[in-house]
């Protein structure tokens, strides 16, 4: 498991190489040289966190320019990625070569069309409860953006079950430019304790199929049009 209080530290230096793999256009966007080092923990599911997979000033860069509006819940990415830090890293993420090595990670047959990207930009006191994702979902990845991040509350724990939020396996911060990725399986738990205010990520999911993916983001666009509408 990797050092928590490592994490914290901002000022931690990044491994200059970032090849990304063979053909990918995102090698300067996402650090795959970390990506490849980190090994995937097996128990008691897959996954892995990469602080630092994009490196910091593009990190910071891409939070700044975040574009979901400040609200609660799942809002779809940019079908557009726009022209500036946040969509370099939106481009990166639906580079074919990325489904690639996530899947060469993972160990599974991942396709680029099951892809589908949303945003997180806030997060409810009531958000957090224990859960695991939909059997809709085969890997989930979140990629967070915010510069900074103290207290407990909203420090994402991966968890042995689903009654105790103390009986982690691991705690990620949601610091910019780190990433967390994992499998969904039946106890696949997580969550999270209370936090309310601003909280950036970037939530990028390998579905069962692409008209599961392309099913799920309609539904994701109906509901922030109806927050757009209602806040």
């Amino acid at each position: 498991m990797s050092d928590l209080a490592e994490r914290d530290r901002t000022d931690a230096r990044l491994d200059p190489a970032l090849d990304g793999p063979p053909g990918a256009a995102s090698g300067a966007v996402l650090d795959w040289a970390a990506f490849a080092r980190t090994p995937l923990v097996t128990d008691p599911f897959p996954y892995l966190v990469v602080p630092g997979f994009v490196p910091p000033a593009l990190a910071a860069a891409a939070g700044a320019a975040f574009p979901a509006p400040d609200l609660p819940g799942v809002l779809p990415a940019p079908a557009e990625a726009p022209d500036d830090a946040f969509g370099r890293v939106l481009r990166a993420l639906r580079d074919p070569a990325t489904t690639e090595a996530f899947g060469e990670k993972f160990g599974l047959a991942l396709e680029s069309d099951s892809l589908m990207i949303t945003l997180r930009a806030r997060t409810r006191a009531t958000d957090g409860r224990i859960h695991t994702d939909s059997e809709t979902k085969v890997v989930t990845a979140l990629l967070y953006l915010n510069d900074g991040w103290t207290g407990a509350g909203g420090r994402l724990r991966l968890l042995r079950g689903p009654d105790d939020i103390e009986d982690m396996i691991d705690e990620v911060p949601p610091l910019a430019g780190t990433l967390l990725a994992f499998r969904r399986t039946p106890h696949s738990w997580h969550g999270h304790k209370p936090f309310e205010g601003t909280r950036k990520a970037i939530m990028f999911n390998w579905m069962v199929d692409a008209a599961t993916a392309r099913r799920e983001l309609r539904r994701h666009a109906v509901s922030a049009s109806l927050k757009h509408l209602f806040g």
